[in-house]
């Protein structure tokens, strides 16, 4: 039986993984030279080319899919299985990663983890930020964060917050040089703070409800941001009105800098849940970090 190195097809499968060179050389911790090397290698050991290289990227050939295919969902199990081991230890250890969005990182997560995290100091997490979908088995991440009716049905989900619902505010300012809106059609001759979804590319339709009767509105305006955070500072410098989860305005709301119209065509949803794969055996490190964010009911 003729030996292969491990390491070389890790390296292939963190490239393909990554698209980059550069990427993979940084999750691997070795230097780029060294990581072009080992590929080169391994294509040579096996006479076949496995990675199609560009000035700008990365991508696996047909023969790498199918290696990368083969091999890669192995060493997810190996690490797997390395992290159950800790079980064994007196205190369980581990990375966990998690990718969500930057407020319920900031109001939420943090907020939740910080004893686990003082408890258990071979505990370590890493937080993606990212407002897109990301595709969390493709991507090897533990758990992702979204809100409950954009979740996948193959995966668990567990609430992590309560209810939320939408707010429409704009400064004081703004709302001094025109008249309220009274109803959500009246939006749009309102200069609005628009935004771009990661996923689709397209602006976000506001959608509202009373009494059962729906209204989405596409609103227009000066501005448009692909984050939360850049279109509250907007709406407090009056640039316009602003539409997001309310609890990205409370502080705002409360000092009085930002004022709520059309409250009552924003009834509360499923707020945020931690999702991942139903896997058979998650980690104790998991276990520990998606305990301590369950919210309880």
């Amino acid at each position: 039986m003729v030996r292969r190195n491990l390491n070389d097809l890790l390296s292939f499968v963190t490239v393909a993984r990554e698209g980059s060179f550069t990427r993979a050389a940084g999750v691997l911790g070795v230097s780029q030279s060294a990581l072009s090397q080992a590929i080169s290698g391994l294509e040579a050991r096996l006479q076949i080319r496995l990675l199609t290289r560009t000035t700008r990227s990365v991508s696996p050939t047909v023969a790498g899919e199918r290696l990368l295919q083969a091999i890669g969902h192995r060493f997810d199990e190996i690490e797997t299985e390395l992290d159950i081991l800790t079980e064994m230890r007196d205190k369980p250890a581990g990375m966990v990663r998690i990718t969500c969005g930057d407020h319920v990182l900031r109001t939420t997560l943090l907020l939740k983890l910080t004893a686990l995290l003082h408890e258990y100091p071979d505990i370590k997490i890493e937080f993606d930020v990212n407002y897109g979908f990301r595709d969390i088995v493709a991507d090897r991440f533990d758990a992702g964060v979204r809100l409950g009716d954009t979740i996948d049905k193959d995966m668990i989900a567990v609430p992590i917050g309560p209810p939320l619902r939408m707010a429409v505010v704009a400064s004081p300012a703004y709302f001094a040089s025109c008249d309220l809106p009274k109803n959500p059609r009246d939006l749009m001759n309102h200069n609005c703070i628009n935004q771009r979804m990661h996923t689709s590319g397209g602006l976000y339709v506001w959608d509202f409800e009373r009494r059962g009767k729906q209204v989405n509105v596409r609103v227009d305006g000066q501005l448009i941001f692909n984050t939360s955070t850049h279109i509250v500072d907007a709406a407090l410098a009056g640039l316009g009105i602003a539409y997001l989860p309310e609890g990205e305005f409370d502080p705002y709301l409360q000092e009085g800098r930002l004022v709520q119209v059309l409250e009552d065509w924003c009834p509360p949803f499923s707020g945020y849940y931690l999702y991942y794969p139903n896997r058979r055996q998650p980690s104790p490190a998991f276990t520990l970090v998606a305990n301590a964010l369950r919210e309880a009911v």
